[in-house]
């Protein structure tokens, strides 16, 4: 016996108790993405077809997006992208999610001009990507010991257009890399190992452990980026990395045993402290 069908509305509803039940932060803005992905329309649009029967095809894609969701596997790997500084890029589970703290980087780094650029595990591409696109005269160079990242990163590249302006490289931070750059950047892994039960089951379980932990204290990959940075800088050339919340005093200490100047540490929307700067004076 086949079921009756379902309202759009009534599907929602349901995905909602579902989501909540299993523990999942925001239900109801999942349960609409999701059924917009299900349905392959705009979010924008699921208040339109609420009252529409669900048809059978779209009903069993958006059962099955609910269930994966509710052993809290992240929205963004279900629908395959995430938004990033008014973009979309294309992420899955060999690459660190987007986050939108990650902006407050972008905006640092976009506050002076820049020719070439380096990012420093380069991930989904997010980092890189926007600056370029966001600078479009610039030349871009992304390393990530993760081949399937630089596959990743090197898709998004050309989803937005920068792909003659960028190249990818698998390898291990400066390993490889000469040159000197205008601007360097890396949001690298800087989860302490004693740390990473806290994080929430999306992320334990279904982003790269190599790209949120160094299996240390958490400050282990700026001791390697730093002091290299400095080497491959221009003269007046700036370093920007993203750091955990308390690691600013830290990071701050690391910049300016490397030689930078005007070390700052700037907060987040939030008023966290999210990125370090620092400048090579010589």
């Amino acid at each position: 016996m086949s079921m009756a069908p379902q309202t759009a509305a009534q599907a929602m509803v349901a995905a909602v108790h579902r989501l909540r039940a299993a523990g999942v932060e925001d239900p109801a803005r999942d349960a609409r993405i999701l059924l917009a992905h299900a349905a392959r329309i705009e979010a924008s649009r699921v208040t339109l077809i609420a009252p529409e029967d669900l048809a059978p095809e779209i009903a069993e894609r958006y059962e099955q997006l609910i269930a994966l969701r509710a052993v809290r596997v992240p929205v963004s790997h279900l629908i395959g992208e995430r938004e990033f500084y008014g973009r979309r890029f294309k992420v899955g589970p060999e690459v660190l999610d987007p986050r939108p703290e990650t902006e407050t980087l972008i905006e640092a780094a976009l506050a002076e001009p820049f020719a070439e650029m380096l990012d420093l595990g380069v991930g989904s591409g997010c980092i890189l990507v926007t600056l370029l696109a966001e600078q479009p005269d610039a030349q871009g160079l992304g390393v990530d010991l993760s081949e399937a990242a630089c596959l990743q990163a090197s898709a998004n590249a050309v989803l937005h257009r920068v792909a003659d302006r960028v190249r990818i490289e698998q390898a291990n931070w400066f390993e490889g890399v000469s040159g000197r750059f205008d601007l360097i950047v890396s949001n690298p892994p800087y989860i302490a190992a004693n740390e990473m039960d806290d994080l929430s089951e999306e992320v334990r379980q279904h982003e790269p452990r190599m790209a949120l932990t160094d299996e240390s204290d958490g400050l282990e990959c700026y001791r390697i980026i730093t002091p290299q940075a400095f080497e491959h800088l221009t003269s007046e050339g700036r370093l920007l990395v993203e750091i955990g919340a308390t690691q600013g005093p830290d990071v701050k200490a690391l910049f300016k045993a490397a030689g930078f100047e005007d070390v700052r540490v700037l907060c987040d929307l939030d008023g966290r402290h999210r990125v370090v700067f620092g400048r090579k004076m010589k």
